[in-house]
């Protein structure tokens, strides 16, 4: 299953990092793309054995520092 979500406030590769480590631990995530676009609002594809709710993908990212547009 693909979810994809816009995150704000990413610059660089370190943010990518941050962003894919958090959301790789919610439970049922197998893998996390993120199309930077620095400054702007970034596309996040997130491949998951289960639906994941809009609240575990916010926290998570809000948990590397940004914000689920």
């Amino acid at each position: 299953m693909n979810t994809t979500v816009n995150v704000s406030g990413m610059t660089c590769g370190h943010c990518v990092s941050s962003v894919k480590e958090e959301l790789a631990e919610v439970p049922g995530v197998a893998a996390v793309d993120v199309e930077l676009n620095a400054g702007g609002t970034s596309p996040v594809t997130i491949r998951s054995s289960r639906e994941l709710s809009p609240e575990e993908i916010s926290a998570a990212v809000e948990e590397a520092g940004y914000t689920v547009e």
